[in-house]
């Protein structure tokens, strides 16, 4: 797979916020990945219930909501700026590792906030007081910390797109899918809830689906079912907004998509 490059373009025409006010992907250079077993600087929460969210987002202050969307490792921001406008109503964070991007995105976000027009996948522009509120990001390692975000059973939407495939067998054990995170994955997930992968990497994509489905909590489901759900926005936006699927369409590469239903086993 092609080298990540360290600085791009900005993102036109993603809303009605002039160029001068979006970020600049130039003004934020940074390594295309991080080791998640390095002792980063990281400020985190000792749990869930130490989280200010209404800090995160402010117009929902006093509602009591957190997150229920988490996009792991978000990159510069795509899914969550795609999705934001689909459910105003629903609250979702990004997690990323990397101290430039994760400052692009939380800039991004305030840019868009400054205005009042979103751009749909289809790019079609409506106008949309108060857009983006209802998405944020933090900077923090999931593969440690992600317990300490989200509650048991807070989460209705995981996404994992586009993950660091990690080619060398001794670094398999940095992938951002296993049966230790698994667990984790599954508490935080409420019933019903979906994981979403995507990768353009094949040998990922049968690594990941296959610690899936040894997995007891969770279940595949195939993406006619998902669309006929309802999940089609959602399943759009996840092979289309973020930066490394433009670049793999733009290759004329593959992704493959695995998703999964967190079930809920009877107790006897």
């Amino acid at each position: 797979m092609a080298k990540r490059k360290r600085s791009q373009k900005a993102p036109e025409n993603e809303s009605g916020a002039s160029n001068t006010l979006l970020p600049q992907k130039k003004h934020y250079r940074q390594r295309a990945h991080a080791n998640p077993f390095s002792d980063h600087t990281l400020d985190y929460p000792s749990c869930p219930a130490n989280l200010d969210w209404e800090t995160h987002y402010p117009a929902f202050a006093g509602t009591g909501k957190s997150p229920e969307f988490a996009d792991v490792g978000c990159g510069f921001g795509g899914l969550l700026i795609a999705l934001a406008p689909m459910f105003p109503d629903v609250l979702m964070l990004g997690m990323e590792i990397r101290v430039q991007v994760t400052q692009y995105v939380e800039d991004r976000i305030t840019a868009l906030r400054a205005t009042s027009s979103v751009t749909t996948l289809s790019g079609a522009t409506t106008e949309t007081p108060n857009a983006y509120q209802n998405v944020s990001v933090v900077r923090a390692n999931a593969m440690k910390f992600l317990p300490n975000y989200f509650p048991k059973h807070s989460l209705s939407a995981l996404f994992f797109l586009f993950p660091d495939p990690h080619f060398k067998q001794r670094k398999h054990k940095a992938r951002i899918i296993s049966p230790t995170l698994l667990a984790e994955y599954a508490y935080a997930m409420r019933p019903g809830g979906i994981v979403y992968t995507i990768t353009d990497v094949l040998d990922l994509h049968q690594w990941m689906k296959a610690h899936l489905d040894d997995f007891p909590l969770f279940q595949a489901v195939d993406e006619e079912t998902l669309r006929a759900e309802g999940k089609g926005p959602i399943v759009d936006a996840v092979y289309t907004s973020t930066e490394e699927g433009k670049k793999v369409e733009r290759n004329k590469g593959e992704k493959w998509l695995a998703c999964y239903r967190r079930i809920e086993i009877p107790r006897d």
